[in-house]
Formats: structure tokens, sequence, C-alpha cells
């Protein structure tokens, strides 16, 4: 065999991978892959402005897709650039593969230019990194990496290679299978816990199905629909989860937690059964552990990762394995010997609590309701959107009043809650799915985040639609500062906020203002249908002191919720 350098090595795995697109941005530890890049066309560089948003870009294109996503970064401050995307893509476990250059091996620990530790700086937030010191290990290393990345509970996976290691020359060898003794995630889930867990939902009476992002990650938002309609029992979803299950359907309660809906966070604390699957009990669902325990109910929790498995809630039956295949079992056993309960008396029960309309909200005539924007938006989508979001209300009002009926359509950062995800993830998004629309929920401060990124869209004529829901605050931290800290707004008014329009027109985009109610639906419909082939950024001006509703405040219990206009 031919011998290569350790550049066009990298660049061979990438192939070997079927990598479409790499999100990145040169810099002199790895001039030597941006060579190799340069002299083929299989794989596709895509120029983000900034590193943080190039492991964005590459981290949605793998939630929209089935695919791991990719990004290079340079060294020092570009691998540090990268630890935000790294640790976001790693809290919603997103099997990404980051290759970071590195100082010459000679180099490393004496604090070279551009020198840092990258492996024990995203020690803490990978699910596995390498430094690869001789060029003929590095063929392997990635094949590990893509491994690693995209098996068991999916996460990011750094490779830092250190420039001298780009120009050595070995033999290419791509491995076509993988075996690492130390890591063989479970697949196949236990046959006897799944029985016991089939008993319990056999006999169940007051039963609830608790979705998280596994189901999305492993897709098996199929097999979640046929078990949850078959046995007509309700469905909630986590924030990561939703399209995971038809928002549309009957049988779905919504979201449960801090800003859950009143039916879902009350089945969640009245059920008698709760199966949960590929969910993880965050604070931000059940808040307090201890209150949400005081209720008996038994819990049976489906996981790959068996760490997840009675970490914050002790459960009944936990069964780790692979969510569709243990699904599948579900579905044959009960299918096969077990009958529908009969539970309309707890559909009842729901149907009262689903009767209080916990999401409605009082339209203005002087201002524009963020509720309605997102309303809006979905008819006109007719709910077929990749749908982005930044960390806010913005946030939160999408994630409850557009209604997901399929999974990868809804990215946003769900577990580190970073600001400034939802242009990068719309790019991402727009690479992955060109023939699909792709909206950017956004607010005033979180875009600005990121906004060098609209210079990346223009580059790649992406017809991204941003939504700005413009309120002239950080508006969850008011909201917090409203509700618990006397109206003292210590730093969340923005005061000197950019003309968006004209910042869009500098990009070379098309912006458009709106500050009335009876503008919102015109405007959205003027973006996607008179400029459907360009970017359009919609700075939409809403009610300032908006707040998202239904809430319950940290440390109380799901049924202790606020509502916009009473407690529960």
């Amino acid at each position: 065999m031919t011998m290569i350098t350790g550049a066009e090595i990298v660049i061979r795995c990438l192939q070997e991978e079927k990598v479409e697109y790499v999100f990145g941005y040169p810099g002199g530890s790895v001039l030597y892959l941006y060579d190799e890049l340069f002299k083929q066309d299989k794989v596709k560089h895509i120029l983000v402005r900034h590193e943080q948003a190039a492991v964005h870009a590459a981290d949605a294109y793998s939630r929209s897709t089935r695919r791991i996503g990719v990004a290079m970064v340079t060294s020092g401050p570009g691998a540090t650039n990268a630890v935000t995307g790294i640790a976001t893509a790693y809290m919603d476990s997103i099997p990404l593969v980051v290759i970071s250059g590195q100082v010459p091996t000679t180099y490393i620990g004496q604090d070279a230019f551009q020198e840092c530790d990258t492996v024990g700086i995203t020690r803490p937030c990978v699910k596995h990194n390498f430094l690869v010191k001789d060029v003929s290990d590095l063929a392997m290393t990635l094949r590990k990496a893509f491994y690693i990345a995209g098996t068991g509970r999916p996460g990011p996976v750094v490779v830092d290679v250190p420039k001298d290691v780009t120009a050595a020359k070995c033999k290419f060898d791509y491995p076509a299978e993988i075996r690492l003794r130390s890591y063989n995630p479970v697949i196949k889930g236990h046959s006897g816990q799944i029985k016991k867990a089939v008993q319990l939902l056999a006999g169940a009476r007051r039963p609830v199905i608790f979705s998280g992002g596994g189901v999305i990650l492993s897709n098996a938002a199929d097999r979640l629909t046929r078990l949850a309609q078959w046995l007509d029992f309700p469905v909630t979803s986590t924030l990561m989860g939703l399209g995971g299950y038809p928002g549309t359907d009957r049988r779905f309660l919504g979201m449960p937690g801090m800003h859950g809906t009143v039916e879902a966070n009350m089945a969640m604390q009245h059920c008698d059964v709760l199966l949960a699957i590929g969910a993880r009990f965050d604070d931000r669902v059940i808040s307090n552990p201890e209150d949400f325990a005081a209720v008996a109910r038994k819990i049976i929790h489906v996981d790959i990762d068996p760490s997840s498995i009675s970490k914050r809630v002790r459960v009944d039956v936990p069964i780790v394995g692979n969510v569709p295949d243990v699904l599948e079992e579900m579905i044959r056993l009960l299918e096969a010997g077990h009958e529908r309960k009969d539970i309309s008396a707890w559909w009842a029960e729901i149907e009262g609590w689903r009767a209080r309309q916990c999401l409605k909200y009082t339209m203005r005539d002087d201002a524009i309701m963020p509720q309605y924007v997102i309303e809006k938006l979905w008819e006109i989508t007719r709910g077929e959107a990749i749908v982005t979001s930044d960390v806010g209300q913005h946030q939160m009002w999408a994630a409850q009043y557009y209604k997901f009926d399929q999974p990868r359509r809804w990215l946003n950062s769900g577990g580190l809650g970073t600001m400034g995800v939802g242009l990068p993830y719309a790019i991402g998004a727009a690479f992955a799915h060109p023939d699909k629309q792709v909206v950017c929920v956004t607010g005033d401060g979180s875009i600005q985040m990121c906004i060098q990124e609209l210079s990346t869209a223009k580059q790649f004529g992406l017809p991204i639609k941003i939504v700005n829901l413009n309120n002239r605050y950080l508006g969850m931290v008011r909201q917090w500062q409203e509700m618990f800290y006397s109206r003292r707004y210590s730093q969340t008014y923005m005061d000197s906020i950019p003309d968006f329009v004209k910042l869009a027109e500098a990009y070379g985009h098309v912006g458009i203002r709106v500050d009335r109610p009876g503008e919102v639906e015109a405007a959205l419909k003027k973006a996607f249908v008179e400029h459907k082939d360009e970017l359009v950024f919609l700075d939409i001006h809403t009610a300032r002191e908006a707040n998202v509703f239904p809430m319950v405040a940290a440390g109380k219990g799901l049924s202790e919720m606020m509502l916009a206009n009473e407690n529960l």
C-alpha cells in the first residue's frame, strides 16, 4: 500500500464514514488537513464564522438526521471556542466527532503558541477523547471515535491531532469492524424485566407514558406511537422528546415539568404506573424528587444507559436496552397475551385537567403576544418546518405552541441551555434538509450570541427564516426577577439593541419589522412565500413583560403550578 500523510488519512477516514459535511474554521495546526480537504470534493467543508457555531451546526446536522456530525477546529482558542458546543451536545447525547488540531508533539507541554490541553479541558464534557501521537494510530482512532460516538448512549468524541502527525506518513488501513474490550453497550433488554413491565402496564388503572429524547435518538418514534395507541395510554414528553409522539394526537398531554401543562403534570403526579422511555427525570421535569416520590406509583424505566436509571428517582422495573428493541418486545407481548384495559375513568380525570386550558392567553390590541406568533407560525408552515430555537422564553413558547408530529423537527439545547445555538442549528439543519423549511425561533438576547453566522448563511445561500421575539429583555431571567426578586431587573434590560432589520440587510438578507398584532400573519406569509428562497429576519416586537405559564417554581412539586391567572 502507498504511504500517505496523516492529513490524507483523516480525509480518507471521513470518506470511509461517508461524511457529507464538515463544519469548521481553519488555523495553523490544521493547515495540512485543510490542504487535503481542498484536493478532494467528496467531503464538503462549511466555513462558519466562529468555532462554537461549527460544533453547533454539526450538532444540528446530527439531530435532524440519523448521522454523526463532524466539526474541525484548530488548536488553542479554536478548541476552547468549541467547548461550549461540545458540552451542549454531551448534555443532550448527540453523536459528534470533533477533530481538533494540536501543536506538534515535541511542543506539547512547552507553552507553545496556541497550545492548550484539549484532552484535559474537554474530558468532563465528552463521551470519550483521544490525543493521537503516532500517525500509525490515526485511522484506528478515528474508526473508534465514530463507533463510540454513535453507539450505546450517543455523545461527542474529540480527536486531538498534533500538526506533525498530520504531516507524517504511513500506510492507510481503515478497519471494517471495530470491537473494544472495555466498551460493549447493552442492546437487548432483559426479557424477564420486560415481562414484568408488560404485566404492570396491562394492569394499570392510571397509566402514563413519559417519553424523552432517547426515543428520537434511537429512532423509536414509530414504536412509541404503536404502543401508546394500542394501549390508549396518555403520553407526555420532555422538551427533548417533542415529536417522538404526534403532538396533535388526543393522547398527547404536552410537556411535564417547570413549564409543562396542567394535564401532563397532574397525570405524572397521580398515575399508578409510569413508563419512562429514554428520559432522565431531570430537575426541570420532576422538580422536587421528594414530592414526586410522595405519591405511590410503579415506575418502569427503559434506557440504554444504566447510569441514568434510578439516578434521581427510584424505579421498580429497570430495563437497560435499546429503546426500539425493548418497545418492539413489549408490543409483541401485549398483542399476544393481553386485552386493553378500560381506563375511561382516568381519561375523564385527565380531560378535567385539560379543560383548565392552561395555555390559554389573552390577546391584546396594543401589543403582539408571543404565543400568537408561534401559533401563526405553526399554521403557516402546516406544522412541517424544522424549528430550531435558542434558550429562553421563546424556546418554551415554541415548545408549548408549535405542535410537532414528527421526530427530528425540533432542535434546541435542552440539557445545557445554551444561548446562541438557534442560528447555527438552523444552518446545520438547512444543509441536512435543503428541501425543507427551516425556522429559527429566537430572542433579542440569544440571537446576538452567534449573529455573525448570518454571514455563513449568506455565503451558502441558506433560505432560513428567523423569527425574533423581541421584547427588549433577557426575558426568562427577567421573569424570574419579577417573580422571585421583587422586580429588581438587574442587567436584564438590553439598553442598546441593534436595528435587526438593518443588520440583516447589511449581511445581504431580507429584514422585516413587525410592531402590531394585525401585521404578524401577513409578515410570516411574506417571508415564506414572497421570499421563500432568501433568508428573512422577522424582528417581531412582542409584549414586553409577557411570561411563560404554567410554571413550577424551583423546589416545588408538580402539582404546585402557577398559571397565568390562577394558582393550582
